[in-house]
């Protein structure tokens, strides 16, 4: 599966001392950690660290690629944050993210084609998010119809159709199962699937536990790629057990020092 992973964010409070620091070694330190945990893509995110966001979101991806050639998910709801991120950045990236409104696919698309990066979209519409399994999906069809407008390649478009925290709908952690398996009839090829997997247990006791068990279900349904913690092991672990049991990855007794060895090496 594709780890995106989320500590490179100023919501988080060692990463926005650090940018109120102009410091780059906290960032270094978690870009190099991220990626020796199997990290494919490093999500910078300026979050709220900062009122001048196209500065900071420049200095962070610099900084972190001074120390990794992890590529760099460029994170932001703001397009010239997001462009900032880009115009810094060396090789293809991840653009996360876009709402699911053709306005704004037709800012984010060519964007995304002109820089040779992936896409990520969110199913918002104007009436906010759906709650239901039909209107995700029906979002998500219109957001691989315009990408096909522009011949944005499927696998380069990663539909989000977001998690809620369990605690506060606990219906909808079963109906994204089925949301990600009716996505994946969309095309041939059909577009890859991502969550911020953090927000579905935002709030809960037992964090890691929930993400896991998730994180294995969802993965059973379809999800390819999640916004995630890469530097829990054991979560890490079930995203390559999982990829192994589902005949992604081949079988030895050392499966996951295997995965690991090659995730580091690519």
């Amino acid at each position: 599966m594709i780890a995106v992973a989320e500590r490179i964010n100023g919501m988080f409070s060692d990463v926005k001392k650090a940018i109120i620091n102009h410091d780059p070694r906290p960032i270094q330190e978690l870009a190099r950690r991220q990626s020796e945990s199997g990290a494919s893509y490093l999500d910078v995110n300026v979050g709220t660290a900062a009122s001048d966001q196209l500065s900071v979101m420049k200095w962070l991806v610099e900084v972190t690629q001074e120390v990794t050639d992890t590529p760099l998910s460029i994170d932001s709801q703001k397009l010239e944050v997001v462009k900032a991120g880009l115009e810094a950045a060396k090789g293809a990236c991840l653009i996360n993210s876009c709402k699911g409104q053709p306005e704004e696919l037709d800012k984010y698309i060519p964007l995304a084609l002109e820089k040779n990066a992936s896409l990520v979209c969110l199913t918002i519409d104007k009436q906010g998010i759906p709650q239901d399994i039909d209107k995700r999906v029906e979002i998500a069809a219109s957001i691989v119809a315009k990408a096909a407008e522009y011949g944005l390649d499927p696998t380069r478009l990663l539909i989000d159709p977001i998690l809620f925290p369990l605690n506060v709908d606990q219906k909808q952690p079963a109906l994204m199962l089925e949301v990600f398996r009716q996505i994946k009839y969309i095309s041939d090829p059909p577009p890859r699937i991502i969550v911020g997997l953090s927000n579905l247990s935002q709030g809960t006791k037992e964090r890691s536990l929930v993400n896991r068990t998730f994180l294995a279900m969802a993965l059973a349904a379809g999800l390819d790629a999640a916004v995630m913690d890469v530097l829990d092991e054991n979560l890490m672990n079930v995203a390559i057990c999982a990829d192994m049991i589902l005949n992604k990855q081949i079988y030895s007794d050392s499966f996951l020092k295997a995965a690991r060895r090659a995730e580091i090496k690519a």
